[in-house]
């Protein structure tokens, strides 16, 4: 039978019924459970081999520093800078693997849970607790982890979608009334603000956005001011959204799924945001296995994916989750959008970044680096876009590739780019 109660506990009482050897879920994002993650690490002397699995988490991952590393083990299926030091040595590992595929680890049993550690509201009146700003893959999780433990925080905004678990679904619950994590908007450079300039010149009106966090997509937004009837179907968005939903830019009217809704697995930014999204009807935010499903994106009229690079070589492979052999991000739902977009009537796959890395290293490059993995395949680009203009890759030919791919370079490495060429095509 079900009760509206839950069972509350300190810190240090919900954390200590972890065992040796355990896979411990932490939901990311905003909603990271900092508090149950330092609980935990404070165990680290009576501990041994607990495997933590999660995507991507604010604040700092104690599990990967000295001496409570002895204890802990990090799988993750992205890498966020909180980690991305620890991914690449003895104490971590990552998983490649698309964001609409990690449920399936769970649901499964391909990756067996014993715990999930996770942040809600507080429960309403009849019972369920919202998981706020990032429901992603912590709903499965939730669902198959053998012990739930949850930090239940008042200033966790209740959202609407699927995001919801019922306080009996929760063996341990920890009061705490602290803001979750912000991110405050970045300025975007002069170059950062002219590939914005060139993106929102390939956004038809009535198109459906997906684009991430960051300098370049706020300053794709912020070029959109005279477009109409956008709408939203994303993995993720941030602030550079609420302008254009104020405006009525933003209203979702041409999409044919959730029509006049904003769709997002998660959600960062600053308490605006947070404030923008609580008890908010027109943003559903759902699980990642569904805002990320290929089958559902392509149902959208005019999909419009912007995405980024590490970099791109003179064929097209994209790579954008390693440097070389390190791990650096990971394969997110790059591909899930790409293809989504591809498959949508009028759609459009973008790839928007700056021509060189802040070293003045070229981003287009002859080869992808040895051992960098190819997150997207040449077959998959369409749109490239750096601050020296637009090509579409869709049809061409290698040698056609590589020509219009050293137009968009900077300058300074055009010449190299066409003497790659010449070798390699002769």
């Amino acid at each position: 039978m079900y009760t509206n109660t839950l069972k509350i506990a300190t810190a240090q009482e919900a954390v200590a019924i972890v065992k040796s050897h355990d896979k411990v879920f932490v939901q990311g994002a905003a909603m990271t459970p900092n508090l149950l993650i330092d609980g935990l690490c404070d165990r680290h002397q009576e501990l041994k081999n607990v495997e933590i699995i999660q995507i991507h988490t604010h604040g700092q991952a104690k599990y990967l520093e000295a001496p409570y590393s002895e204890a802990f083990k990090l799988v993750s299926c992205f890498v966020g800078d909180n980690v991305r030091k620890g991914v690449n040595t003895n104490n971590g590992d990552y998983i490649p693997i698309f964001l609409s595929e990690i449920h399936w680890l769970f649901r499964k049993g391909i990756y067996p849970l014993d715990m999930a550690f996770i942040q809600v509201s507080p429960p309403d009146k009849h019972g369920y607790c919202s998981l706020g700003v990032s429901v992603d893959i912590t709903i499965p999780a939730i669902q198959k982890a053998k012990k739930v433990i949850a930090l239940v925080n008042p200033q966790v905004p209740r959202t609407h979608g699927d995001g919801i678990i019922h306080v009996s679904k929760i063996d341990l619950a920890v009061e705490v009334d602290t803001p979750i994590h912000a991110s405050p908007l970045g300025i975007p450079s002069a170059i950062e603000s002219k590939i914005g300039e060139h993106v929102a010149a390939l956004v038809d009106d009535g198109a459906t956005l997906q684009m991430g966090i960051g300098n370049i997509p706020n300053a794709v937004l912020h070029n959109l001011n005279n477009h109409k009837r956008l709408g939203i179907h994303t993995e993720m968005f941030s602030d550079g959204i609420l302008p254009l939903v104020e405006k009525g830019i933003i209203n979702g009217e041409e999409k044919e799924l959730k029509t006049g809704k904003i769709v997002t697995c998660f959600a960062v930014g600053s308490r605006k945001l947070y404030d923008f999204v609580d008890d908010n009807p027109i943003v559903h935010f759902k699980e990642a296995g569904y805002t990320n499903d290929t089958s559902l994106i392509k149902l959208n009229p005019k999909v419009t994916a912007i995405n980024s690079a590490i970099e791109i070589d003179i064929t097209g492979q994209v790579c954008a989750d390693s440097i070389g052999k390190y791990q650096y991000s990971g394969v997110g739902g790059q591909m899930d959008f790409i293809r989504g977009a591809s498959l949508s009537e009028n759609g459009k796959p973008i790839f928007a970044m700056p021509s060189t890395t802040k070293k003045g290293i070229s981003k287009i490059t002859p080869f992808l680096k040895e051992g960098a993995s190819v997150t997207t395949t040449r077959a998959h680009v369409h749109y490239v876009v750096t601050e020296y203009g637009v090509v579409n890759l869709f049809g061409k030919s290698l040698k056609e590739r590589a020509k219009a791919l050293t137009s968009i370079a900077h300058p300074d490495h055009r010449e190299m780019l066409e003497r790659a060429a010449y070798e390699r095509f002769h």
